[in-house]
């Protein structure tokens, strides 16, 4: 099976249980979004795929090879990381040169050519770049890796809109070019909900919720209107949220869409990946 797989993957640290017996798989060939809220668990599966930190319990699988501490995946996966893992005092030339001796098929004409477009100077050193462009610097080293996997985390930090946009449009590109696996974790939601294909949601250290962006788009909607004609019209719906004022409410729901009431004035509407992300995860919602 082509795929990563997260097998009853277990952190902790210290008091704080990060990732508790989580379990799933992103299958080869997707752009995901990997959305979770700070503290949810994001940053710490990132880096145990990416075999930077080590899980408690549980295993990691890349193409049903295990991954901890295998360098016959080395080749296989990528993490571009929001955290700055790069020698400061390097120049970004200097960079692009050991990433290819250290990835075989790094694309270093590529990175010259991306570097060109972002109007990136590759003779500065790492430190004197600005943020926006110390990301743009760990984009294009990710872009020119033509790995089966690559994980972006939070990729648009500092970039003005013009770069967010040709970001976007590079990693579409890399993608129709050749069937690859691309990870967004990002809390710009909204910026990727028509990129990305399929969501994984995770929350206080477990997965609660792996769909397409299709059926999620299918499935949310609000109803709103008097409050007791809506309380009536949710029994028996999943609703995941709600917001009143006065005698007025709103019920966030995901379920099969159906019309309310013909004498009813309640008002029906589709809701964005954003607002679905914050509803699911606001305190207490699934309970």
């Amino acid at each position: 099976m082509k795929a990563i797989e997260v097998k009853g993957v277990t952190k902790r640290y210290k008091d704080v249980l990060a990732l508790d017996s989580v379990s799933f798989s992103f299958e080869f060939g997707k752009i995901y979004g990997l959305l979770g809220r700070n503290g949810a668990g994001k940053s710490t599966l990132i880096n145990i795929i990416a075999n930077r930190v080590f899980a408690d319990k549980g295993e990691v699988f890349i193409d049903e090879i295990p991954a901890g501490e295998n360098m016959a995946v080395h080749d296989k996966i990528f993490c571009m990381s929001e955290t700055d893992l790069y020698d400061r005092d390097l120049k970004a030339a200097e960079h692009f040169k050991w990433t290819n001796r250290f990835y075989k098929d790094f694309d270093l004409d590529k990175a010259l050519i991306l570097s060109k477009k972002y109007g990136l100077d590759i003779n500065k050193r790492f430190r004197a770049l600005s943020k926006g462009y110390q990301s743009i610097f760990k984009l294009i080293i990710a872009l020119s890796l033509p790995v089966p996997y690559i994980i972006f985390d939070e990729p648009v930090l500092g970039l003005d809109a013009n770069h967010r946009e040709l970001f976007y449009s590079l990693l579409l590109n890399e993608f129709e070019s050749g069937e690859r696996t691309f990870i967004i974790a990002t809390h710009l939601i909204e910026e990727v909900s028509n990129i990305v294909e399929d969501v994984v949601l995770i929350d206080n250290g477990k997965i609660i919720l792996k769909d397409s962006v299709e059926n999620l788009l299918e499935k949310g909607y609000s109803v709103s209107g008097a409050a007791s004609e809506v309380e009536s019209y949710c029994a028996g719906r999943n609703v995941i949220g709600c917001d009143e004022l006065g005698g007025l409410k709103i019920a966030y729901i995901m379920d099969e869409k159906a019309a309310p009431p013909k004498e009813s004035n309640l008002e029906i509407s589709a809701l964005n990946l954003q607002k679905l992300f914050v509803k699911m995860t606001e305190k207490g919602a699934l309970k």
